[in-house]
């Protein structure tokens, strides 16, 4: 009966019977903190002056054994490295009938494991010349290891003087923005032209500029080019023919936009991949109407890219005015390069330009930059920082694959330093873009 009474005055009445135990509770939990308190002061030597005595010790081989135990005794703070990590550029390297052996060259002077390569031979080129590309590009142990190197194989119609080579640039970009994982730059080249620095020199310079940065010559002087390409409207048979054919004008001429402000400059460049993925997915609609504006402008691939880069609000403060090449151009108007030789040698490596333009195929002067500035020997790949492999007797270093994030910089980044200082200076950079 007790016991029935008192649970029916805890079930009635609980607060009243909670209460009985609050102050003993409230009591021992003040004595527990105060004792804890006690135990975390110590002395100005640092021990403690109320330390908790241990019912039990250890011996110093008791220490020893336990430390090999537990792996927290061996743990180290590994330094967080400051240094941006290297970035991995998209290459576009394109040719035509006979560029063949001139593009696997130029490959393979641009090669480096972390990057990205589409290559293209034209479809004037005959199809046994694009199979022993293929062919190349398959049975390469490296570049099967990698899988990076990829080749359209449905070739595509590319004239120079006409849209194809923008509809061409275009559709390797698309490949490489599928494909291609992360890259930082697109970088578009043909057979003719030639690295003057290596892959690690380019990467290492690059890894310090903000990843937003357009190389881009450009120009909204457009001068004769207004009356003799803005104002003409040219068909480009390339465009609906399987062969190659010259350009053809339209008697009616047309009037100079008011939409958009027309820039020009050079066909070559170096592009952000935000820029890149703009010009593909076009969200504003502005590089789709440029581009069906240069469907008829004569040389578009001289004015695509920077007509739109220069009237997009979101891009036009990222452009460095530069192509990052050296060119040897004929006297006024420009159009027409030299081809470079042996006696060009020295003004190529005082350019600190990475790149290079025109030459010959086999031409001395490429041996001569293979040996001097890429240290590259006939056939192989140009050595970087994952080459660990040896270079005794002949021996191609690269075919020893290490650590592919590790840049080993030659003088040409040395170079190439001098020139991105120079381009991004207060009085080149800010000054020179979209004028």
């Amino acid at each position: 009966m007790k016991k029935l009474k008192s649970y029916y005055l805890h079930v009635k009445h609980p607060h009243t019977m909670e209460r009985k135990w609050i102050f003993p509770v409230a009591i021992a939990s003040i004595i527990s903190l105060f004792v804890l308190f006690l135990t975390t002061l110590t002395s100005s030597d640092g021990t403690p002056l109320l330390p908790l005595r241990r019912h039990y010790s250890f011996s110093s081989s008791t220490v020893a054994a336990a430390s090999s135990i537990f792996v927290e005794s061996k743990l180290k703070l590994v330094p967080v490295s400051t240094l941006p990590p290297p970035p991995r550029l998209a290459y576009l390297i394109s040719g035509s009938a006979g560029d063949g052996l001139m593009l696997r060259r130029t490959l393979e002077a641009l090669y480096h494991p972390n990057n990205q390569y589409v290559v293209h031979l034209d479809a004037e080129s005959s199809a046994d010349e694009r199979v022993d590309l293929h062919n190349y590009v398959n049975s390469h142990v490296i570049f099967r290891r990698f899988e990076n190197v990829r080749m359209i194989t449905k070739a595509n119609l590319v004239t120079y003087r006409g849209p194809t080579m923008v509809a061409n640039t275009l559709h390797a970009a698309a490949i490489l923005l599928k494909e291609g994982g992360d890259w930082d730059w697109f970088i578009n080249l043909s057979a003719s032209d030639y690295p003057l620095v290596t892959q690690d020199d380019l990467l290492h310079t690059f890894s310090n500029l903000p990843r937003d940065l357009n190389f881009i010559d450009h120009t909204s002087d457009i001068g004769w080019k207004e009356f003799q390409r803005a104002k003409p409207v040219i068909i480009d048979p390339g465009l609906y023919m399987t062969k190659k054919t010259d350009v053809f004008w339209i008697t009616q001429r047309r009037s100079v936009p008011t939409a958009f402000k027309l820039f020009t400059g050079s066909a070559w460049m170096a592009l952000s991949r935000s820029f890149v993925d703009y010009c593909i997915w076009g969200w504003d609609n502005l590089p789709r109407t440029v581009l069906m504006y240069y469907a008829n402008f004569l040389s578009s691939p001289e004015g695509y890219f920077h007509t739109v880069i220069c009237n997009a609000p979101e891009f036009h403060n990222t452009t460095v005015n530069s192509d990052l090449h050296f060119i040897s151009w004929d006297n006024p108007p420009k159009q027409h390069p030299h081809y470079l030789a042996l006696d060009d040698m020295q003004r190529m490596v005082d350019s600190n330009a990475p790149f290079a333009r025109k030459f010959h195929h086999d031409d001395p002067v490429l041996d001569k930059i293979d040996a001097e500035l890429l240290f590259r020997g006939p056939g192989m790949l140009v050595p970087g920082g994952w080459c660990i492999g040896s270079s005794e007797n002949g021996t191609d270093p690269c075919s020893v694959v290490g650590n592919t994030t590790v840049l080993r910089p030659t003088a040409g980044a040395k170079r190439l330093k001098s020139l991105t200082n120079h381009l991004l200076s207060n009085e080149n950079f800010r000054p020179r873009q979209c004028k």
